[in-house]
């Protein structure tokens, strides 16, 4: 049966959670235009649909692609043809033909599950099944936009810091795989609730989808704001499912590998190539060439990641080189020594009108200042929000006039940002703290 076309009756209403992120359906206005954003299913991007982005991008907007903290796309400057672009997208399979199951699609993987050295389980088949749920089953389309879910292999290439309404986490306790799981959390915080065997991993996240809906009110749109009126024992007491709560999984910590993100990383068999848009900035030239390296040298996807940044998987070593040229020829970082692999920054005042600075401009310029160090160290932002990142850097800049920025050194014992270190810096006082290696910035 063909997929029918966008109508009045499949087309969302304007009033459809109208304070919420963007999606696909729902395009949300910015300073630069409308905001579409795609949620793609483990991250997973195949050669033909970046085609598709960078043409709707190009058709339909201003040309600028975004690459997200949570391993999606947005498109950037949208014009008045909206049902335009949504078609263009839907034909491409990147989304739901009903609008409500689009919002809740929120799972993220290991832009290298399946394929990491360091696994220990392929979350996949599990992943696929998880967010079959979300999409069809009615009663979860209730869930807020940003309501999220993690799962996690035990991959080496995976996003350990950012929160998560709800996180899975392969382990081995007595020769039997098994999911920990933790609420309001995230796998680097070691805070972990329980775990069911691998087999009940679906039966899980399904039991604590609908006591989250049960339990939260209408004003409880996150798991850690309904875990403040509610004990964690007694949200799992009334998951009607056994959950191993003992010792040896209380006390689990997820081991931290930190494998590379950027350049040449290792799969189970041949290679994987990490390369970052400038700021988290593509353009369809960007975008339609990475596609084109994909389908040439590797297995036709690509691989979008939370450090904003795309991973070519399936990539014959003899070839690595030339990939990696090619890549660079388009303007996309492949080396963590580049010294804009170490920004990380919002859209800023140029884009959006809560932004206080022109994060992007100002980003660039203090690359050019500090120099190299670890890939996403130093994060710009325009607002007290931090849309950019979804856990707290080593350094961010918050900005409070343009050019003018306060800077915060993270402190595990200090909410929010971390420590004040220096506020309203100019970029030149800025990069010459920043210059110094952020642990001896306290010196």
């Amino acid at each position: 049966m063909p997929d029918a076309p966008l109508t009045p009756a499949n087309t969302p209403p304007a009033s459809l959670r109208p304070s919420a992120c963007p999606g696909l359906w729902r395009i949300v206005s910015a300073r630069d235009g409308g905001i579409c954003r795609i949620k793609l299913p483990g991250g997973l991007l195949l050669a033909d649909q970046a085609e598709a982005v960078a043409l709707a991008a190009e058709r339909f907007a201003g040309g600028v692609i975004e690459a997200t903290n949570r391993a999606n796309l947005q498109i950037r400057g949208i014009g008045s043809d909206h049902a335009g672009l949504i078609e263009s997208l839907l034909a491409a399979g990147l989304g739901p033909r009903e609008a409500a199951g689009d919002d809740v699609r929120n799972l993220m993987l290991s832009p290298l599950a399946g394929l990491d050295p360091a696994m220990s389980m392929d979350v996949r088949p599990l992943a696929g099944q998880i967010l079959d749920l979300l999409q069809g089953t009615p009663r979860l389309h209730q869930l807020s936009a940003k309501f999220a879910l993690q799962l996690d292999g035990g991959e080496g290439v995976a996003m350990l810091e950012h929160p998560h309404d709800l996180w899975l986490s392969s382990m081995h306790l007595e020769q039997r795989g098994w999911l920990a799981f933790g609420l309001a959390s995230c796998p680097a915080d070691g805070h972990v609730v329980g775990a069911v065997p691998v087999e009940q991993g679906l039966a899980l996240v399904r039991a604590v989808l609908e006591r989250f809906l049960e339990l939260a009110s209408p004003e409880q749109s996150r798991m850690r704001q309904l875990l403040q009126t509610c004990p964690v024992d007694a949200f799992i007491d009334g998951l009607g499912l056994p959950v191993r709560r003992d010792a040896p999984v209380l006390e689990w910590q997820r081991e931290n590998v930190s494998s590379p993100w950027l350049g040449a990383v290792r799969q189970q068999h041949g290679m994987a190539l990490g390369a970052a848009p400038p700021l988290g900035r593509l353009s369809v030239a960007m975008l339609r060439g990475a596609g084109a390296v994909a389908r040439r040298w590797g297995d036709g996807s690509l691989r979008l990641t939370p450090w904003q940044s795309l991973m070519l998987t399936n990539i014959d070593p003899a070839v690595l080189d030339q990939a990696i040229d090619e890549l660079a020829a388009l303007g996309l970082l492949c080396s963590p020594t580049q010294p804009l692999a170490r920004m990380v920054a919002c859209t800023g005042s140029r884009g959006c009108a809560k932004g206080q600075a022109d994060t992007k401009a100002d980003a660039a310029q203090l690359a050019a200042l500090i120099g190299s160090g670890a890939p996403g160290s130093v994060h710009l932002s325009g607002c007290p929000r931090s849309c950019a990142l979804a856990h707290v850097a080593p350094a961010t800049l918050l900005a409070r006039s343009p050019g003018r920025y306060d800077l915060y050194l993270r402190d595990a014992h200090l909410p929010g940002l971390g420590a004040l270190r220096a506020t309203d810096l100019t970029l030149n006082e800025a990069g010459a703290m920043l210059a110094l290696p952020t642990e001896h910035l306290d010196d």
